[in-house]
C-alpha cells in the first residue's frame, strides 16, 4: 500500500537513520563477545529479542518507522512482531489491534457511529478492519495508541502497512507473526489460515504465535518447524481460552497438550516472576524450567520501559531484563518487548558480569543523598546501599541543628525528607525568603536530640505521574550526624571519596549564630581526614566564598556547583573558578537543553570547562522513565551512556548508584572491540525533534544564559554571629522565636491553609 504520503513517511525514516545515532556505521554488533557462561535458554543460545509492532515504545506501533528503527538498534538477530489483522478484502496488515480506533486516526477521516460486533463472545464496539477495504485505509494513518507515550510524531503520517509491504521495505532478520483473533475473522467469512499460508510461501516467516488452540492446531502439520515455529500465546490466567473453554491457567499445568501442536509458549513475564499486591517480586515459578523439560521454548512479553513494574527494579528496565536472562536458575528463550534496545544491551552487554568485572569506561559515580532512590534520602540505609551498589563516592549535604551539630541531610528544610509536617514540631513553621520560598521546618530550630526524632520520607520527586519510590522502605533507616557518616564511609573498603555538600553558610553564620564552616573542619580534622588518602575529601558549594575557606588544603578537591542552567561559560568566568576549585558540577539542561522533552542540541559547557582542566560532574541521573528526554528511551542507561560517550563528561551524581555503577563494567565499551554496538552508541543530540511537526513543539523559548564572572562573585563570609537566646522549653512543640529578618510565622487561617497543602502533598 504505497502512496504518496507514505514516501512523506520514508523522508522522515531517513531523518531518523541519519540523525538519531552518532555512529550509524558501527552497526556491526558486539554479540559473540560475551564469553560468559553457556545461556540457560532452551538450545543454549542467547535470547531473542522479538519487538513489538517494531520500536513501538516511541514510534507509532506497527509504522515503518518504528520498525526501521527497531532492526537498526537491536541485536542483529532481531525478530519484528506483526499483529495481523484482515481487511474487508482479506489483505493482511500489521495493526496492534482489532480495533482500529485504538492506534490511527480513523474516527477522524471516517465520521460516523461504531459498529458493534462479538469479539471472544464479548459484545465488542469501535471501528474493525473487517469494514474497510485496503483502499479505504489508504488515508488512515497510524498514532501513538499509549497515552503516555509522546504523540509529536503523529502529524508525520505514518501510514498502515500491509505484511507485505512491511517485509518489502524493512527486511527484517526474523518475522514474527501474531494472530490475535482468528474465531473473531472466521466468524466474517475471513480466513486467516489462507492468509498466513499464502504469505509463507513468499517469505520465510520465522515464529507463529496465538492465543487458540484451534488456528495453532489447525496450521500445525502445513509448517517445517525447523523453518516456522509455532508459538501458543497465554492471556491472563482467569480468561478462557475459546477452543478448549478452559482458563489460560489451567491450560499451563497441560504443557505436553501444547507441545503435540506447539514449540513454544509465550507467556505475560508475572506467569514467571509473580509480583504480591503490593508489586514486590515474589519467588519465579518452575515455568520455564517445566517448558525447557517439554522442549518447549518460553517467551515472556509485557515488557515496556515506561510502564511502572516491580519495585525491586527501581525503576531500572534493564534490571528487569537481566531478571529473566540472567539470574542464575534459568534464562528465557526471548523477550517481547516495546523498547528493544534494552533487552538487546541486557543480551549482550551485560548478561554474565561478574560482581568484581572491570570497569570499560572511567567514571565517577557520586551518590545523590546516598541511594536515596531506594531509601529516604541521607540515612544510614541509604548510604550502606549507595555503598553495596558500588558508588565510589557518597555525599553528606551538611546541615546545623539548633545546638551546634553537623549532620546529613538533603535539605535545610527538614520536610524534605522527613514527616515533620504532620509531627509536633508543625508549629516551627515559617518563612525565610533567604532561604527559600514558601513555608519551611528548617534545620537550625531543632536540636539534634529532636532531629533524631523525626521520621524519615523517602523522597518521591515524581507524584505527579503517580510513580512513588520503594514504599516498603519509606519510612526506613536513621540520620547521621557528619562525624557518623565520616566514619561510615571510612569503614568501607570499596569507596575512594567523600562528598560535603555546605549550602546557605552565609545565612546561619550572621542570622543564627552557626559556624557551618568550621563545624566542617572540625568534623574532618577529628575523623582523621586531615592525615589520610585513601579516602579523597570534596568538598562542594554553590557560593565560591565558601570554597575559599576550604582551598589551603591541599588534600581537598574542590568542587564549584552551578545552580543555573547555563549554555555556556566566558573564558573569564572559567578562569575565576579556576582560582578556587578543582571541578564543577552542572545539571543535565545545561549539557543537554530540551524543548518539550526532545533534546535540541549540545552545548560547549563539558568542553568549556574541560579545556580549562576542571573535571565536570553532572547531576542528577534517576531511573524514573519521566526524569529523561525522549531521546533516551525510558531508558537510564541509555542516558548515562549519552553523556558519557556523547559528551565525556567525568562523572554522574545519581540516586540510584547502581544502575550507573553497572553501566561502566559492560562488555560492549571494551576497547578490545572493534565497534560500539549500535544499542550502545550514544544518541545524536537534536536528532528527534526534527521529526516533530511544528505545531507541537513549544514557542522558541529564550536561551539559557552564558555563565560571567558576575555570577561567581560573592560576598566574603560574615563572621560568625553570638548565637540568639533559646525559645523557653529548649524547641519543644512550643512557637519558636523567629530568626531575625525572618518573617513571622504564619498564624490563622493563613498558616492553617498553607499547612493543610503541605499536609496533602506529603
Amino acid at each position: 500500500m504505497c502512496n504518496a504520503r507514505a514516501l512523506g513517511g520514508v523522508v522522515v525514516l531517513l531523518l531518523v537513520v541519519v540523525v538519531l545515532h552518532c555512529n550509524v556505521v558501527t552497526l556491526v554488533s558486539a554479540q559473540g563477545s560475551n564469553t560468559g557462561p553457556r545461556w540457560q535458554t532452551l538450545i543454549g543460545d542467547p535470547p531473542f529479542v522479538v519487538a513489538r509492532g517494531g520500536f513501538s515504545g516511541l514510534f507509532p506501533d506497527s509504522s515503518l518507522e518504528a520498525y526501521t528503527l527497531a532492526v537498526m538498534l537491536s541485536v542483529p538477530d532481531v525478530m519484528v512482531w506483526c499483529d495481523v489483522q484482515l481487511t474487508k478484502d482479506a489483505i493482511g496488515i500489521c495493526f496492534p489491534d482489532v480495533k482500529l480506533q485504538n492506534a490511527s486516526n480513523i474516527a477522524d477521516v471516517y465520521k460516523g457511529k461504531d459498529n458493534a460486533y462479538l469479539v471472544n463472545g464479548v459484545p465488542t464496539q469501535g471501528r474493525f478492519p473487517i469494514d474497510y477495504t485496503i483502499k479505504d485505509l489508504a488515508n488512515v494513518s497510524l498514532t501513538q495508541g499509549v497515552y503516555s507515550r509522546t504523540n509529536k510524531f503523529d502529524g508525520n503520517v505514518f501510514p498502515i502497512l500491509t505484511v507485505e509491504d512491511m517485509l518489502r521495505q524493512v527486511k527484517p532478520p526474523g518475522l514474527w507473526l501474531n494472530i490475535q483473533h482468528d474465531a473473531f475473522y472466521a466468524q466474517h467469512n475471513l480466513s486467516m489460515r489462507s492468509y498466513i499460508l499464502s504469505v509463507s510461501k513468499s517469505v520465510d516467516v520465522s515464529y507463529i504465535s496465538s492465543p487458540e488452540v484451534n488456528f495453532l492446531s489447525g496450521i500445525a502439520a502445513r509448517f517445517n518447524r525447523k523453518i516456522t515455529k509455532l508459538v501458543f500465546r497465554f492471556l491472563k490466567q482467569t480468561e478462557i481460552e475459546p477452543t478448549t473453554n478452559q482458563t489460560y491457567g489451567s491450560l499451563l499445568g497441560n504443557l505436553t497438550f501444547i507441545k503435540t501442536f506447539a514449540s513454544g509458549i509465550l507467556v505475560p513475564k508475572d506467569y514467571i516472576w509473580p509480583v504480591d499486591a503490593s508489586q514486590y517480586l515474589l519467588p519465579h515459578t518452575s515455568l520455564v524450567a517445566d517448558a525447557h523439560k517439554k522442549g518447549l521454548e518460553v517467551f515472556a512479553s509485557d515488557f515496556s520501559n515506561d510502564v511502572p513494574y516491580s519495585f525491586n527494579y527501581s525503576y531500572d528496565p534493564l534490571d528487569e531484563y537481566l531478571h529473566f536472562f540472567d539470574n542464575g536458575d534459568f534464562s528465557v528463550d526471548g523477550v517481547l518487548s516495546d523498547f528493544p534496545i534494552t533487552p538487546s544491551a541486557a543480551i549482550d552487554c551485560f548478561s554474565h558480569l561478574v560482581r568484581n568485572a572491570s570497569n570499560q569506561v572511567d567514571l565517577k559515580v557520586i551518590s545523590k543523598n546516598g541511594a536515596s532512590g531506594d531509601f529516604p534520602s541521607c540515612t544510614n540505609l541509604a548510604y550502606q546501599q549507595a555503598i553495596s551498589d558500588g558508588a565510589d563516592v557518597i555525599d553528606c549535604p551538611v546541615q546545623m541543628s539548633k545546638d551546634g551539630t553537623p549532620f546529613c541531610f538533603s535539605s535545610i528544610n527538614l520536610i524534605a525528607s522527613t514527616t515533620d509536617a504532620q509531627s509536633k514540631y508543625r508549629n516551627y513553621a515559617m518563612t525565610i525568603p533567604e532561604i527559600m520560598n514558601g513555608i519551611g521546618i528548617f534545620a537550625f530550630s531543632l536540636t539534634w536530640d529532636e532531629i533524631q526524632t523525626l521520621t524519615p520520607a523517602i523522597s518521591n520527586p515524581f507524584t505527579e505521574y503517580t510513580l512513588f519510590r520503594n514504599p516498603k522502605f519509606r519510612n526506613a533507616g536513621n540520620f547521621l550526624k557528619l562525624s557518623d557518616f565520616l566514619a561510615l564511609a571510612k569503614n568501607s573498603t570499596t569507596l575512594s571519596g567523600v562528598l560535603i555538600s555546605i549550602e546557605n553558610a552565609a545565612y546561619l553564620a550572621e542570622k543564627q549564630g552557626l559556624g557551618v564552616t568550621d563545624a566542617v573542619m572540625t568534623a574532618l580534622k577529628d575523623g582523621g581526614y586531615d592525615n589520610q588518602t585513601d579516602l579523597k575529601v570534596m568538598i562542594q558549594s554553590t557560593n565560591s566564598s565558601v570554597l575559599m575557606k576550604f582551598k589551603d588544603n591541599d588534600k581537598y578537591e574542590i568542587v564549584y556547583k552551578i545552580e543555573e542552567s547555563i549554555r555556556d561559560a566566558s573564558n573569564a568566568s572559567v578562569e575565576d573558578i579556576k582560582k578556587f576549585a578543582d571541578s564543577v558540577v552542572v545539571n543535565k539542561v545545561s549539557v543537554f537543553p530540551v524543548n518539550k522533552a526532545f533534546i535540541t542540541g549540545l552545548t560547549d559547557v563539558v568542553a568549556k570547562l574541560q579545556a580549562f582542566k576542571l573535571p565536570v560532574y553532572v547531576e542528577v541521573i534517576s531511573n524514573e522513565f519521566t526524569s529523561q528526554a525522549w531521546d533516551f528511551f525510558s531508558d537510564a542507561t541509555v542516558e548515562i551512556n549519552s553523556f558519557v560517550l556523547g559528551t565525556g563528561i567525568n562523572g554522574i551524581i545519581t540516586d540510584f548508584p547502581k544502575t550507573a555503577a553497572r553501566y561502566r563494567k559492560n562488555r560492549c565499551l571494551s576497547k578490545d572491540l572493534k565497534t560500539t554496538p549500535s544499542y550502545m552508541s550514544p544518541v545524536q543530540p537534536g536528532g528527534l525533534i526534527q521529526l516533530v511537526t511544528a505545531q507541537d513543539l513549544q514557542p522558541a523559548q529564550a536561551q539559557n544564559p552564558i555563565l560571567t564572572e558576575s555570577d561567581i562573585a560573592e560576598p566574603p563570609l560574615p563572621p560568625v554571629a553570638e548565637k540568639p537566646p533559646s525559645s523557653p522549653g529548649g524547641g519543644s512543640a512550643a512557637a519558636p522565636t523567629p530568626p531575625p529578618n525572618g518573617q513571622p510565622k504564619l498564624t490563622g487561617c493563613i498558616f492553617l491553609s498553607s499547612l493543610a497543602m503541605l499536609l496533602a502533598l506529603f
